[in-house]
């Protein structure tokens, strides 16, 4: 017992070395591990208790500037008008309409579109709340119930603002060229376009076509057609558009001669022309 307690002792001493089975040595202290941290306790939102609905009341809103104060009769460019009211809304059953000014919610000034849209969101569904508005200058309060409704995914629930009215300034379409819709007919070898109108009383005529440039050496050119001349009759045809001369043409069933009648110098003559669709015109 003695040897024992000697040798422990000269062990403990640093004097002699002793076998680990005889000395159990002691682990050096662990230092304390601090305690860990209490989560931090996060505040709930105020609003619907469902995360999937948002808090509404039912309203198209845009902010107020100087402007459209002094049009609404308002004291300050303070506040958010309705633009919109919509249907089986706490909004519409509480009375609020198109053109109310929103300037308090629950006892707090409305400021703008983003302010007001966080009061409502905040408002618990379900809880009524007093909303001062001014209606054609007139300030009144009103009890609004708010709702709730399923959150739509694409805007979280957020109301989009409505952009800024704004007026379409009163102009007048300026005059632009007519379209000429010219026609060739290579089997007369005249530019043509159909006249009505001024036009046509110009030439002396109800309507007719107006051959605008003869092709050299066509048939109309040898049958002695100018520029100017008006396109009345193809071989005793009425004709009042280029489509209706192409139709008498197509009708001659081999005829090489035809007659046309036309105004020149707002006189009546008529012309025999020669088809020769074997050479055309250049």
């Amino acid at each position: 017992m003695r040897q024992q307690f000697s040798l422990k002792y000269l062990a403990l001493m640093g004097l002699v070395a002793c076998a680990p089975a005889a000395v159990a040595m002691q682990a050096p202290p662990v230092p304390p591990v601090p305690p860990a941290s209490p989560a931090p306790r996060v505040r709930a939102a105020r609003g619907p208790a469902s995360a999937a609905s948002v808090s509404y009341i039912g309203v198209g809103l845009q902010e107020i500037d100087e402007e459209r104060a002094k049009a609404l009769h308002l004291k300050e460019d303070t506040g958010v008008e309705i633009t919109r009211v919509e249907n089986d809304s706490p909004a519409a059953k509480a009375g609020l309409q198109e053109g109310d000014v929103i300037l308090e919610y629950n006892g707090q000034k409305v400021i703008g579109f983003e302010q007001f849209s966080r009061l409502v969101r905040e408002t618990p569904a379900g809880r009524e709340v007093k909303v001062r508005i001014s209606r054609n200058g007139e300030e009144k309060t009103l009890t609004v119930k708010v709702g709730a409704r399923p959150m739509n995914p694409l805007y979280g629930g957020m109301v989009m603002p409505v952009p800024p009215r704004f007026e379409i300034p009163n102009f007048q379409m300026p005059d632009f060229p007519r379209t000429l819709l010219s026609w060739r007919s290579a089997t007369l070898g005249i530019e043509a376009e159909s006249i009505t109108g001024q036009l046509a009383q110009y030439f002396g005529v109800q309507d007719g076509v107006l051959v605008r440039s003869v092709l050299k050496d066509s048939a109309a050119e040898k049958a002695g057609m100018k520029a100017g001349d008006v396109i009345l009759k193809v071989d005793d045809r009425a004709v009042g558009t280029p489509g209706e001369i192409s139709a008498a043409l197509r009708s001659l069933h081999g005829k090489k001669s035809v007659p046309i009648t036309l105004m020149r110098d707002r006189k009546e003559m008529t012309l025999s022309v020669t088809i020769d669709e074997d050479h055309p015109p250049e």
